[in-house]
């Protein structure tokens, strides 16, 4: 005989972590314009009791390249992340380099979090120049000699996909990833963004396909619990 109130408890169960699926590809729907933003991937898997659980993994994979006209817009072709401090000092990581200059003429984000240790443009300047290794070179008027005042660092991580999601546009480093390590690159483009790699097409089937699992699994669960519940009658 089949344990119907076991049957509905994991119906139940496989309609709250789809749930939770569809949350997560809403988000990834929200920011398929966010600069630089990496999708996750709910993944589901069986555990030992019967019940489905999920864990998440970020989507590396790079995101198309956009040009710009604003020189301080950089994008990142292949692996790696810009290491970002807040004021208050706190690390975190992020692939939008949609930069400005902020407070001080430092090199921030678009929130005001600054770039590495510190860029600072000096305010008599004619051009700036980032070039592919992330060095940031500074022309004080046409057909000046370069002169380097910073790089850009770009750090990679052993595992990208545990990165958790931090302020913003950002992401954290935790004991999964592996600490920061500081990159020797060639793939800076100046002059671009990295648009993010949320494909429409894929999250909306996604979403279609949870939904129609959600509607079959609390039908299913309904049908159990009534026949449970007749059966508990029938033996009264």
């Amino acid at each position: 005989m089949y344990n119907l109130q076991a049957i509905t408890n994991r119906c139940i169960n496989n309609s709250t972590v789809q749930f939770d699926k569809i949350g997560y590809i809403a988000a990834n729907l929200s920011n398929y314009s966010t600069i630089g933003y990496k999708c996750v991937d709910f993944e589901q898997y069986l555990e030992g009791n019967g019940m489905i659980n999920g864990t998440l993994r970020r989507n590396t994979m790079q995101g198309a390249i956009k040009r710009s006209s604003n020189p301080f817009d950089i994008a990142l072709t292949g692996q790696g992340y810009i290491p970002v401090v807040s004021e208050e000092g706190e690390i975190q990581y992020t692939r939008d380099g949609s930069l400005k200059i902020g407070k001080g003429g430092y090199l921030v984000t678009v929130d005001d979090w600054m770039v590495g240790d510190g860029i600072q443009i000096p305010p008599n300047s004619y051009k700036i120049e980032i070039r592919p290794n992330g060095d940031v070179m500074n022309y004080d008027k046409a057909g000046s000699l370069p002169e380097k005042i910073g790089t850009i660092p770009i750090v990679q991580f052993d595992n990208p996909e545990a990165l958790e999601k931090g302020n913003n546009n950002k992401l954290v480093a935790n004991s999964d990833t592996g600490e920061a390590k500081l990159a020797k690159v060639d793939n800076i483009q100046q002059y671009a963004t990295e648009v993010s790699n949320v494909s429409i097409y894929d999250e909306l089937n996604n979403m279609m396909r949870v939904n129609a699992s959600m509607i079959a699994g609390l039908t299913l669960a309904k049908v159990a619990n009534d026949m449970y519940n007749k059966s508990i009658n029938l033996q009264q």
